[in-house]
């Protein structure tokens, strides 16, 4: 059942050539994951992705700067994000 799983999630990550298809990068299917915990309040699980962001975006990259500035403004939202959530009380003040 675990083989049925890996053949239709990799035929669906290739093109109509059966070449490789990213649709999204790395960085941003982790920020997908840490929204994810934090909607199910798994805070300890979203906290370890943010640092797995962290570690990827300290690291030298030949992306733009643009793309570079966007990545660390999703990283302190989500900080953000994650600190609101384990700190209610800070809202209602």
């Amino acid at each position: 059942m675990e083989n049925d799983f890996s053949e239709r999630e990799g035929s669906a990550e290739r093109g109509a050539a059966g070449n490789p298809r990213h649709t999204r990068r790395l960085s941003d299917k982790i920020l997908i994951a840490f929204h994810h915990a934090c909607d199910q309040s798994d805070f300890d699980v979203a906290n370890d992705l943010l640092v797995i962001l962290e570690k990827m975006l300290k690291r030298p990259s030949a992306g733009s700067d643009s793309n570079r500035r966007k990545s660390i403004e999703s990283l302190v939202a989500a900080h953000e994000r994650l600190w609101l959530l384990r700190h209610p009380e800070a809202r209602e003040g």
